[in-house]
């Protein structure tokens, strides 16, 4: 069953006020009032809409920051039962320190079709190659980039590889050094560095590391509208780690991921930049109006595009 297109520019709306009302906070390193704003806005915006909402995704546990908690039910309560998964201020650093790529983010799905992902790390990879046995998480890093440089017919040296910039990737940082491939390094937030092999345009041919499992759900919503291939393995750090996803309903707790185990069915994902980054531009306010640019997917429409929208403050 598809998702009505009427809830689009209902969800552009969501995330569009979460960006602005997070916007006013850019730059006064404060990453915590940030988020909260972001957060408030959200939860304001999504009560209005006629659904019965559960948030399957939230935020904020790790950090202890302001959430939208995992089974939070929102909506008016009237309308279809929607899956959410949200990240509020994705970049939170880059928001405090008016640093380019914070974002709004929310994916939504019918009932039981996003997977329930704990507050944990994931090992994930992503790539706009869908063929299989081309990229694979199994596969060492020399691996993949052999493979996907014959796929794609390029030497390695004229790939890019886009990674989170942290002490725990200094072996894949040196390994694709290595081989000779150009590596695009991001300070935070993997959804929008996991959505660069959309496009041409953004000049990257893969995406790998480990970074949020939250995020990773995000992503593929909006991967899985591209038809990208993403695969994402939780890693748990404590029992309590563990626990915590058996109470979720994961059963294997080493199972490589495919994207469609993690999103099915119909998906709407909407990323609204707060600052200017590589996906969309930031918020920007002038006289009694402010202008937003929305990353919008729709599984069912198959629409992928940027909608760029002037509203009143």
């Amino acid at each position: 069953m598809a998702i009505d297109k009427k809830f689009i520019d209902q969800f552009i709306n969501v995330t569009s006020k979460a960006a602005l009302a997070s916007s006013y906070l850019v730059g006064k390193k404060d990453k915590i009032a940030a988020d909260k704003a972001a957060v408030d806005s959200m939860r304001k915006e999504l009560n209005k809409i006629n659904i019965k909402g559960k948030i399957v995704i939230g935020e904020g546990e790790l950090d202890e920051a302001p959430m939208l908690y995992i089974g939070e039910t929102l909506g008016t309560g009237n309308g279809p039962e929607i899956d959410i998964a949200v990240d509020p201020l994705e970049g939170t650093n880059f928001a405090a320190n008016n640093l380019p790529g914070a974002l709004s983010v929310i994916a939504i799905s019918e009932k039981n079709n996003l997977f329930k992902a704990p507050e944990t790390y994931m090992e994930k990879i992503s790539t706009k190659v869908n063929e299989k046995n081309v990229v694979d998480l199994d596969y060492t890093v020399k691996q993949n980039i052999s493979n996907l440089s014959d796929y794609l017919n390029k030497n390695p040296e004229n790939l890019t590889a886009c990674i989170l910039n942290r002490p725990r990737h200094k072996e894949i940082m040196e390994e694709l050094k290595k081989l000779k491939v150009n590596l695009k390094l991001i300070e935070d937030g993997d959804v929008s560095g996991a959505l660069l092999v959309t496009e041409e345009k953004y000049n990257v041919d893969i995406f790998l590391g480990i970074g949020g499992g939250p995020e990773g759900v995000l992503s593929a919503a909006a991967l899985d509208t591209y038809n990208c291939n993403f695969q994402g393995r939780f890693l748990f750090k404590t029992d309590d780690d563990k626990l915590r996803a058996k109470q979720m309903g994961i059963k294997e707790l080493n199972k490589k991921y495919e994207l469609n185990e993690i999103v099915s069915g119909d998906t709407i994902f909407c990323a609204t930049g707060i600052t200017s980054g590589d996906l969309v531009s930031g918020i920007k306010i002038k006289d009694n109006e402010f202008i937003s640019e929305t990353l919008v997917t729709h599984k069912h429409s198959d629409l992928r595009k940027v909608i760029k929208l002037k509203q009143n403050l």
